[in-house]
């Protein structure tokens, strides 16, 4: 699609393919990101870190590192002057371990020094006597297990009865046990950020992160701080995926830099990143799914454990959606859940891109093959059969209130053509399993279809106060051009806010130069950049802020014009890209016109629908809305050597109305490489709570020659109550893009895999 003319008369409006801000600078690499921040006369900040997954501090000796050459200070626990813990739902991770440590890699100390170099040497000089204790690593055994926090060992127990699923029992039963293991967001710019303090007590932040306001909340805490006296300003982000929701360096750069009076940088390094934030959860899962002979859903039984690792985060809404869409968009009569978030010793997990959803999208799609080939129905049929429509309610009791193509979904990813083959059976090397390596021959390789289904919630749920703020102020420039300015706090991470919140102002006043300033903590907050929420919620603000500004310019030429607004029936006024029309006297005023010397400028808050907490037996309107997506995945296998190679994904996406295609197509693009990741590649390893492959190295990630050719559908069904009827689309490409591709494995090898990643051996060796 090429931009074309809005319907207010400026170009690159909503629904068209504008051009991102950012998008030039970065490929120029011109775009500042955190790690390029400076300061004169900064320090440089190092964190020391636990060796250990379990252990106990007999003491601390930091006289070494302080007399260190340009060492400045050197912190631990007993050096935080407010609260000693932080987290993102639930305060109950240190600043600095001080008598404990319950993760590899947990903070103890930190450095400031006049060199980065400087600042490593004295981190190492450091003495630290461990007492180590061997470590809880499995979840499911954690429930019996002694604690290891204050907190106890379960973060959360979810329990969902729909239906009455002790009276019912299916013709046909089929169940298994799964696995995924845990994978890592890998965004591309590591954690970094640089804290100025003020010279009157706080302290400002530079900062690449998801969620400017709660990470002020919990840095002015831990520092004995107003929220006042800590001010964020989003620095350049070098992708995010859930992991920079919770503070990293926050609270440990900004106390470095009060207690030196000076500017303090921090820059994790790949491996240190790899310590430094949350992962996705792996999960356990047991499911029994019950269905008539004609192929008609009765029962869904599922046992699901998630490991949390040492801290909460964001387990307590992971669980709640692995609960809530453990039966997939599928119309379930009868089930019973149970789910765990558990404490353990490996690394904290938290959000991540389709969080909860993934897990069992990889369980309930690999449950609904089971079941088709035990009732010798099409995979596809089955799925069709039972999909969720309008009007149903999903197992959690609710009732779905907008739209849901999941029927349009499955029945786009599957019409679109296979991909083809040479009639004389040539194949070039490059698209083997393998590569370029030719590692596979083409008479060992077969080929594999595969599909599945999947659905996730929009934003945040079971109550959440969740609210957007953004302001618009319109004014005439030097060159008698009308500008538009957008503030808000929300986090561009990549997802192209900033290119919607441009179109948004185009579409709703009519002015086609619009500027966005930093965002930062000074206006009110956006909320967080994850769950797909920001095209809803920030976009919503901005749409109502315009339409703030809108009315003020209305009321302004009313007055000038003597126009009675007031009392009227119909609005006599229109705004577009020539002024402010009169509908029925024919009259314009300019909009520069009707600004002058005196900008007009609106603040709003945008909420979204109310919500309720789940009851006791998991039932409840807990979610304002949902979105849908199938994937098709053709995969080629090399089951001598266990290589795959992914070779086309087809996908039908519900999206609402897309406001800008080429960035929805980049969005799917996108977490279909993390589901593919996830599907044959992408695991942190662990031995006893130790991450073993701490570098791009040794954790693999797709890169451009890994990718499928990718064809997508977009569903277009504008969602009641959603500005502009958009839905976000950031999560479902990574939901059921994995499970359809072990899906389209099994077909070619006709192995039963239950874990994902899928090894090597796990072919090879089968």
């Amino acid at each position: 699609m090429t931009d074309v003319t809005t319907t207010r008369g400026v170009g690159g409006g909503v629904g068209t393919d504008a051009g991102r801000p950012d998008g030039v600078p970065k490929v120029q690499g011109r775009f500042g990101f955190s790690s390029d921040a400076f300061a004169e006369g900064m320090l440089w900040g190092r964190t020391l870190r636990s060796p250990h997954p379990s252990a106990r501090i007999h003491g601390i000796d930091t006289s070494t590192a302080e007399q260190i050459d340009g060492v400045e200070v050197v912190l631990t626990a007993a050096d935080v002057p407010g609260t000693p813990t932080f987290g993102l739902e639930h305060a109950d991770q240190p600043v600095f371990a001080a008598d404990v440590v319950r993760y590899q890699g947990e903070p103890v100390a930190a450095v400031a020094a006049d060199h980065p170099e400087t600042a490593r040497r004295a981190a190492e000089a450091i003495v630290v006597d461990y007492g180590p204790v061997e470590p809880l690593v499995d979840a499911e055994a954690a429930l019996d297990a002694d604690p290891i926090h204050p907190d106890g060992n379960v973060v959360r127990h979810i329990r969902i009865v729909h239906g009455s699923p002790d009276d019912v029992t299916g013709d046909v039963v089929v169940e298994c046990e799964y696995e995924v293991g845990m994978q890592d967001q890998a965004f591309m710019g590591p954690e970094s950020g640089l804290a100025i303090p003020d010279g009157a007590g706080g302290v400002d932040l530079y900062i690449s992160t998801q969620w400017l306001h709660v990470d002020r909340d919990q840095v002015a805490a831990c520092l004995a701080l107003d929220p006042e006296q800590v001010r964020l300003t989003l620095s350049g982000v070098g992708g995010a995926f859930g992991a920079r929701e919770d503070v990293s360096l926050q609270v440990h750069v900004c106390l470095l830099a009060l207690r030196t009076g000076r500017p303090v940088k921090m820059l994790y390094s790949r491996e240190e990143s790899f310590f430094g934030h949350v992962h996705r959860h792996p999960a356990r899962m047991r499911y029994r799914h019950h269905a008539d002979r004609d192929g008609s859903l009765v029962k869904v039984e599922a046992s699901l454990w998630f490991d949390g690792g040492a801290y909460a985060s964001s387990s307590t809404a992971v669980i709640s959606n692995a609960c809530s869409f453990a039966a997939g968009p599928y119309r379930v009569p009868h089930a019973r859940v149970e789910g765990w978030a558990m404490r353990t010793n490996n690394p904290p997990c938290g959000a991540m891109r389709g969080f909860g959803s993934v897990q069992v999208c990889f369980a309930h799609e690999a449950q609904m093959d089971k079941l088709a080939a035990a009732l010798d129905i099409d995979p596809v049929d089955l799925r069709l059969r039972n999909a969720l429509e309008p009007g149903d309610r999903i197992i959690t009791g609710q009732r779905i209130t907008g739209v849901a193509p999941v029927r349009e979904c499955i029945r786009a990813a599957v019409d679109l053509p296979l991909p083809t083959v040479d009639a004389d059976g040539n194949v070039a090397p490059v698209t083997l399993p393998g590569g370029t390596g030719r590692t596979a021959d083409a008479e060992h390789v077969r080929r594999g279809v595969g599909i599945a289904v999947g659905f996730k919630n929009l934003m945040y749920s079971e109550g959440f106060d969740d609210f957007s703020t953004a302001s618009v102020r319109v004014e005439v420039g030097p060159d008698d051009e009308v500008t538009a300015t957008v503030h808000s706090a929300a986090a561009e991470v990549g997802q192209g806010f900033v290119t919607l919140a441009q179109q948004i102002v185009r579409s709703e006043l009519g002015v086609q130069r619009v500027q966005l300033r930093p965002a930062d903590t000074v206006i009110g907050s956006a909320g967080s950049t994850s769950a797909s929420r920001q095209t809803w919620m920030s976009g919503g603000a901005v749409q109502g802020a315009c339409d703030d500004v809108r009315r003020a310019v209305y009321e302004r030429v009313a007055e000038r014009r003597g126009v009675a607004l007031a009392g009227a029936r119909r609005e006599v006024l229109r705004l577009d890209a020539h002024g402010i029309h009169h509908v029925d006297q024919g009259w314009v005023v300019p909009l520069a016109e009707a600004i002058g010397d005196e900008p007009v400028e609106a603040t709003h808050e945008f909420h979204h629908a109310n919500t309720e907490p789940l009851d006791e037996d998991g039932q409840g309107d807990a979610h304002v809305s949902f979105v849908f997506a199938a994937h098709r995945a053709v995969v080629d296998v090399d089951p001598e050597l266990g290589l795959v190679r992914v070779h086309q994904i087809t996908t039908g996406q519900d999206v609402g109305r897309a406001l800008n295609p080429r960035q929805v197509i980049g969005q799917i693009e996108g977490g279909i490489a993390q589901g593919v990741g996830l599907a044959v590649m992408e695991e942190i390893v662990l031995d006893g709570g130790r991450i073993r492959n701490p570098s791009f190295t040794d954790y693999l990630i797709p890169t451009a020659l890994d990718m499928p050719v990718v064809d997508a559908t977009l569903i277009e069904q504008p969602e009641p109550g959603a500005p502009f009827g958009a839905k976000g689309v950031g999560e479902p490409p990574t939901i059921s893009s994995t499970p359809a591709v072990v899906a389209a494995i099994r077909a070619a090898t006709g192995i039963d895999l239950r874990r994902v990643p899928v090894r090597p051996d796990d072919i090879a060796l089968a």
